[in-house]
């Protein structure tokens, strides 16, 4: 009976996943749209740093604050909630641009409610995942979600400049608010999320920071993971997550087409480590794997990006970055799944996102900053230094930021390495 009810939930989830994946398709192809959008209205990296900026800031801060009330309430109802919210934003950029009102403020502006309602919807997903799913088809589960999430990085480009070229973004937009209708009702009238509800009621918003932070001063190597990995996403945001788009439409003279192939074999890339991971065993040693798994993403990813002078080599780049990024994701959810007891899972999700994604707006906007105020400045310059690094990232508009990868791959690769020698990490190895 109880197997029975386990494979139930089981394919509740993967209806859910389908769902969710359709509902962000629709947000992917707005967001790409309105990179292009922001960009082409001001030529500036900071701009577009800028979006992720507004989106993160929130999203982190609240993430402190939200743990104690994801356990307490039902997980179904803050998803709900918070995509509802979401999608409200969507709504208003739409009746914005009808209006011919639209300015790159407005999207600041709805990027930070995404971010405030991502604070929520994000830990109560990964709760209730944890009630869903089996254990030990976690890293199978991470592998799907990786799958999909590429393969919207695929698609989303080019369904979106299909769409724009038929419809401009007001049909962009009607896509997306379609898709959450679709999730929406699939979350609400075919989902049923089991609840461990935790009845105890906190004396203030700061005891959930508390009773997540004691459990991680327990369990030492789960800290040191989260807060290594928020060194990693500081490197990863200054670059790769960051100043890519306006990086590959620099060097390639403004070509969306680059752009759109370039995000095209980065959700490949993406595609084929979600795949691996989704249908191979468990690695025996997570932690170790984890780590590995970001050098490689570095040393191939950014270095190769750094150095490439063309669309062939900018594309090599972004799949040798995003293969590993599955394997990354698994192990990590593998081991949390397994250490984190139920009834505290929605408090050290919460406390884990805001530990390491803490780190991801410092790396936007100084990411931002230095590309548009140092380093493509500096690579103009004619000095020494400067004809060294054009010897290995080239010339002219783009070259700064190609020399910001060269550095954020020679650094990313080597935290990854050190962090596998730390002795609490290797113990979860044993796990």
């Amino acid at each position: 009976m109880e197997n029975k009810k386990t494979e139930n939930n089981y394919r509740k989830y993967i209806v859910l996943w389908l769902s969710q994946s359709v509902s962000v398709l629709g947000s992917s192809m707005t967001g790409f749209a309105l990179v292009l959008w922001a960009y082409g209205q001001s030529q500036s990296a900071m701009s577009v740093s800028l979006m992720s900026f507004y989106n993160y800031v929130p999203y982190i801060l609240l993430s402190l604050f939200v743990g104690g009330f994801i356990d307490r309430h039902r997980k179904k109802t803050i998803m709900l909630a918070a995509d509802s919210i979401a999608a409200v934003g969507s709504l208003c950029v739409l009746a914005l641009l009808s209006a011919k009102q639209l300015c790159i403020g407005h999207i600041y502006i709805v990027n930070g409610i995404v971010g405030v309602t991502s604070a929520f919807q994000q830990p109560a997903s990964a709760v209730a995942t944890g009630r869903l799913v089996p254990k030990d088809k976690i890293s199978n589960v991470s592998g799907l979600n990786s799958f999909s999430q590429n393969l919207i990085t695929v698609f989303s480009p080019m369904l979106a400049a299909f769409f724009f070229a038929v419809g401009g973004l007001p049909l962009i937009l009607l896509i997306d608010l379609t898709s959450f209708v679709l999730a929406f009702f699939v979350l609400l009238c075919y989902i049923s999320i089991p609840e461990q509800i935790e009845q105890k009621k906190h004396g203030s918003p700061f005891a959930g920071i508390a009773q997540g932070f004691a459990f991680l001063r327990q369990e030492k190597g789960i800290l040191y993971i989260m807060m290594t990995m928020a060194l990693i996403n500081f490197f990863s945001r200054l670059t790769y997550e960051n100043i890519l788009s306006p990086m590959i439409l620099a060097r390639s003279g403004g070509d969306s087409m680059t752009l759109g192939a370039v995000n095209a074999f980065m959700g490949i890339g993406g595609i084929a480590g979600g795949i691996i991971v989704s249908i191979k065993r468990e690695s025996r040693c997570k932690a170790t794997a984890i780590y590995v798994s970001a050098a490689l993403s570095f040393l191939f990813g950014d270095l190769i990006m750094a150095v490439g002078k063309n669309v062939f080599w900018w594309s090599f780049a972004a799949a040798a970055a995003s293969l590993p990024i599955p394997f990354i994701m698994a192990n990590q959810n593998a081991i949390l799944y397994r250490k984190i007891p139920t009834a505290m899972q929605g408090r050290v999700f919460a406390v884990r996102n805001a530990v390491q994604y803490s780190t991801i707006p410092v790396g936007i906007i100084l990411g931002g900053y230095l590309a548009d105020h140092v380093f493509e400045p500096f690579m103009g310059y004619g000095s020494a230094a400067a004809h060294a690094l054009e010897k290995m990232v080239g010339s002219g508009a783009g070259s700064g930021m190609a020399a910001m990868f060269l550095c954020t791959g020679i650094c990313g690769f080597a935290v990854s390495l050190l962090s596998c020698f730390n002795r609490e990490i290797n113990k979860l190895n044993d796990f």
